[in-house]
């Protein structure tokens, strides 16, 4: 099973992809910002934030950022 805690490999997936953000697998070593950002994913790591990545895309819900003035 992922690790779904908050600033976790999934978690970021699914955050990334919510907000738009380019897919660039990463987590933080504990909290979201609060904590060292690692960008050197194990495989398990990678899949976790691919599998964040893919249910949020999935799930269809998307970050709203209005429209352009």
């Amino acid at each position: 099973m992922a690790d779904k805690r908050h600033g976790g490999p999934y978690d970021r997936g699914r955050a990334d992809a919510y907000y738009r953000r380019p897919f660039k697998p990463h987590f933080f070593e504990e909290g979201s910002y609060t904590s060292k950002r690692v960008e050197a994913l194990s495989p398990e790591e990678r899949e976790a934030y691919r599998k964040g990545w893919a249910d949020q895309h999935a799930s269809g819900d998307f970050k709203d950022w209005g429209e352009a003035a």
